[in-house]
């Protein structure tokens, strides 16, 4: 009996139950992963990318658990132990994770509405106020430059683009970082709506565009690869994001790399927005994630996203004057970088105004245009401050 008593104790004592959270940031950052759960299990907020990301922060602040253990190496016995998220994490911070997702993007992203309509760019990089604000605003509050300029990136509504700038400039506030930029790209349907309705009027929000050109097979093929010479040669530092971004949509739009298309935007494109979501996630635990620091960097991350936001809708509104009323201001919003959330947005707003109203192909070319605008930003970024 004595012996059962003992091997009971011993199992209570070295069990979770034994270290349950006495720290009342650690309670409050499990209900904060329970909460993001539910925003995306329950109501459908990009569920792909907050179910992974909310999911990984619970785990971080049970206790015990030993999944971020770095690698220990026993000569002895010839053998070592890692955790398993430590693994994982590895290609958030060497900004492995990113780069593939861009490719995935570009492999999914019909960059046809851009071509058919330039003009797009203009608004998608409207859209990239957020960033440059951000930064300043982030500099009065006292962070440093290299980190003001992290901050900023949030602006772009690219977690992939936060993640990568952020390696490189602050790793430090890369956790929050990252929560921050997909957090705010998962709740694009509640931000963006109240923003695009103060900035417009009814009128301008039940204008109808014009079907969109056809563009050829050609333009589309020519297009990835003179996008990446020219920025790459104008931004070095854009070359990990540009470079599988338009390697992405040259395999879907070659004719001849089908299987490398559809492994890029699915298989491969879900198994790394599993680790990247895991590994953002487990980063966010209360000793480092419950500081005043990290509650600036969620607070001008949300400004620099509704901000971003007012730019492209001010700009489109802009267009709507100057064309006559033939650009509807509301594919504006679309000009941050989460493809396809804000174009969908751009089409649920402007269809409730009006039904018969189609804006989706429409605002693609300012959302495709942002995916450049804000690599092309986080690339500046890096290369100003990256020392």
């Amino acid at each position: 009996m004595n012996f059962v008593i003992e091997v009971l104790t011993k199992i209570m004592q070295g069990s979770g139950f034994a270290a349950i959270p006495t720290d009342w940031r650690q309670l409050v950052m499990i209900v904060v992963a329970c909460v993001l759960l539910y925003l995306g299990i329950g109501r459908g907020f990009e569920p792909l990318l907050l179910v992974p990301i909310s999911f990984g922060m619970l785990l971080a602040n049970l206790p015990l658990t030993g999944l971020f253990n770095p690698p220990v190496f026993d000569a002895a016995t010839n053998s070592g132990t890692v955790g398993f998220m430590w693994v994982l994490y590895q290609g958030v911070q060497y900004a492995i994770y990113p780069s593939i997702i861009f490719m995935g993007i570009g492999a999914m992203t019909d960059f046809g509405p851009l071509l058919a309509n330039p003009m797009s760019l203009l608004l998608g990089a409207a859209a990239q106020l957020g960033i440059f604000t951000a930064f300043l605003l982030a500099l009065l509050l006292g962070f440093k430059p290299h980190e003001a300029a992290a901050i900023g990136v949030i602006g772009g509504a690219d977690g992939p683009t936060a993640i990568l700038t952020a390696s490189k400039l602050a790793v430090g506030l890369l956790p929050a970082i990252a929560i921050a930029a997909y957090s705010y790209m998962a709740l694009i349907p509640l931000i963006q709506p109240p923003i695009m309705k103060l900035l417009t009027t009814k009128e301008m929000r039940k204008v109808k565009m014009t079907q969109l050109r056809t563009v050829s097979k050609a333009e589309k093929i020519i297009f990835p690869i003179a996008v990446t010479i020219f920025v790459i040669l104008l931004v070095p530092d854009t070359a990990p994001l540009i470079g599988m971004l338009m390697l992405g949509n040259l395999f879907r739009e070659c004719g001849v790399c089908d299987r490398l298309s559809d492994t890029a935007q699915n298989a491969l494109m879900n198994i790394v927005t599993i680790a990247l979501g895991l590994s953002v996630g487990f980063k966010a635990t209360y000793d480092t994630f419950l500081t005043p620091d990290t509650l600036k960097v969620i607070f001008l991350g949300l400004f620099a996203f509704c901000l971003s936001t007012a730019g492209g809708v001010i700009f489109g509104d802009v267009m709507y004057i100057v064309t006559g009323g033939k650009v509807n201001p509301l594919i504006g919003s679309a000009g941050v970088s989460a493809v396809p959330m804000a174009a969908r947005v751009s089409q649920v707003v402007g269809q409730k105004e009006n039904p018969s109203n189609f804006l989706l192909m429409h605002a693609m070319g300012p959302n495709v245009a942002g995916v450049i605008g804000s690599a092309v930003a986080a690339g500046f970024m890096i290369k100003v401050f990256g020392g």
